[in-house]
């Protein structure tokens, strides 16, 4: 599976970005898919992740009430809604694929893409 992500950016807090992540090569419906972000100096760590039919969503605490993970199987399309951002989201963001039950460890991950900048401005 190969994933594209796509609409990282500058935006001010309070503001809004939809990140987009498109994977081709194997049929995508058989992936959970996840997001992960890395800010500078730190950690990759977990956002949020979604189950193959997006019935079943997890989000760490730090995107709880700001942050929607969606997907759209026809079009091979895992998305990340992002609301209220603030600084301290600024981070390259990564979308990756599983074929089991996914997990919060980038690792454990079997598809990974390229990240998306994200950038708030305070």
């Amino acid at each position: 599976v190969q994933l594209q992500a796509s609409g990282g950016g500058l935006v001010q807090a309070g503001g809004s970005l939809r990140l987009s992540c498109a994977a081709s090569g194997r049929t995508f419906s058989g992936y959970t898919m996840a997001w992960f972000r890395q800010a500078p100096g730190k950690e990759r760590e977990f956002v949020a992740s979604i189950s193959l039919s997006g019935g079943t969503t997890d989000y760490a605490d730090s995107g709880k009430g700001r942050f929607t993970i969606s997907r759209d199987n026809a079009k091979s399309t895992v998305y990340l809604q992002m609301n209220s951002l603030k600084p301290e989201d600024t981070a390259v963001y990564y979308c990756a694929a599983d074929a089991g039950r996914g997990s919060r460890y980038f690792a454990f991950y079997d598809y990974r893409g390229q990240g998306t900048l994200v950038t708030v401005s305070s």
